[in-house]
């Protein structure tokens, strides 16, 4: 049994899955797959064998092997497969309401938290991204993980972003807020726990098939900039897609190039990114948990500024870090732009032919994400960004 104060949370997670099933009903299959991923999950899935074993594949190894086990459970067909996709990623998004409220909970007062999450549930039901790509549940690990480590769970903290990391990387950077939420030695678990976790499933998958294994990192070191101001440097106007001949079955097809090479490698301009995130976190200095979870959106905002990709799902992380870490009206505005952006992004412009548009939309973007950015920093450093509605400030660990 879930403790009383947990009701509130499992309210909205129960009203959000029920709204997303009777959405999802109403769809036909075509619509349910729409301008999502699902045809290249499912193309994966249904090759002979399992992914890293006997072929390559350019995700971190938790989904693949789950899209593969419910590909078999589906009996190799393929509306079926998708049907307990588009389930399981509804189930982690609800889950992820869930922990959204928990910690909605312990930074606002009960009217504001209650406030947000409603408005964090009608962005995630307006959003098809939840059902288009995996990302939810790698959302679900992090904010499974920022809870855990509010709560002084480094086992939990440690364990959830260590599975957020086998699924998209990007969790892990919650590990920035856990070393000011937890006493050091809990902070060290955790990040023991969480990167051992990683490093051992890739070892292990290595040790197991190191061409298969291999080939996942060449296909990352392959992918040319998309859809980011550095990706307009290079004259790259597209997407995140592999080289249409790589051949799954053929590890050595993995480094085949995507796109025009970088003018600025991003290996070149990882210092001087390094430096300000780390320049950034060393300044920090949390007074309670509402300061110490903003350098987790810092740390988020440096990378994406950083990185020379970004695809329009990734919303998806910045969304419960806007509305949780920013005062109310300006975390749901931000929230509101940067959801419409990137609908505008794609499937509206892109899935046209209109990449023209990244002229516009990727600078745009980037400004936003700096605006955020800064925003977080100013909350990690002071603990007070105009809240007038967060309860009073508790002491960090």
């Amino acid at each position: 049994m879930f403790p009383l104060s947990s009701r509130p949370a499992l309210r909205f997670a129960a009203v959000f899955l029920f709204a997303r099933f009777v959405l999802l009903a109403s769809l036909p299959l075509d619509a349910l797959r729409g301008y999502g991923d699902a045809w290249n999950f499912q193309a994966q899935a249904a090759l002979p064998g399992w992914p890293y074993l006997h072929y390559w594949t350019e995700f971190p190894p938790l989904f693949p092997f789950f899209s593969a086990a419910l590909w078999r459970i589906a009996g190799g067909r393929p509306h079926a497969y998708l049907y307990l996709l588009v389930l399981a990623f509804s189930v982690a998004q609800a889950s992820g309401v869930f922990f959204f409220a928990r910690l909605a909970e312990r930074l606002h007062t009960p009217l504001a938290a209650e406030r947000l999450t409603w408005v964090y549930v009608v962005l995630l039901l307006a959003l098809p991204y939840g059902w288009w790509y995996f990302d939810p549940l790698a959302v679900l690990f992090l904010l499974w993980g920022l809870w855990a480590a509010r709560e002084q769970r480094p086992w939990q903290a440690g364990l959830a972003l260590g599975l957020g990391g086998l699924t998209k990387f990007f969790p892990l950077l919650g590990l920035s807020a856990a070393w000011f939420l937890l006493p050091r030695r809990r902070a060290l678990l955790a990040s023991a726990l969480s990167l051992g976790l990683v490093l051992a499933a890739f070892l292990a998958l290595s040790l197991r098939s190191p061409r298969m294994t291999t080939a996942f990192w060449d296909s990352q070191r392959a992918r040319a900039s998309w859809e980011t101001v550095w990706a307009l440097l290079d004259g790259n106007l597209g997407t995140g897609n592999l080289n249409p001949q790589a051949d799954r079955t053929r590890p050595e097809t993995a480094a085949l190039p995507a796109g025009r090479p970088a003018r600025l490698p991003s290996w070149g301009t990882l210092p001087l990114f390094g430096m300000l995130g780390l320049w950034g976190v060393l300044r920090a200095r949390p007074r309670g948990a509402l300061s110490a979870l903003s350098v987790v959106g810092f740390t988020w905002g440096v990378f994406l500024l950083w990185m020379p990709g970004y695809s329009p799902q990734w919303v998806l992380y910045l969304l419960p870090l806007a509305l949780l870490l920013l005062p109310s009206r300006l975390g749901a505005l931000m929230s509101a732009i940067l959801s419409a952006i990137s609908v505008l992004e794609w499937p509206v412009m892109l899935a046209r032919g209109w990449f023209y548009s990244l002229y516009l939309l990727a600078p745009l973007r980037s400004l936003l994400l700096l605006f955020l950015t800064l925003l977080f920093y100013q909350t990690m450093r002071t603990d007070t960004i105009g809240h007038s509605t967060h309860p009073a400030t508790e002491e960090a660990p």
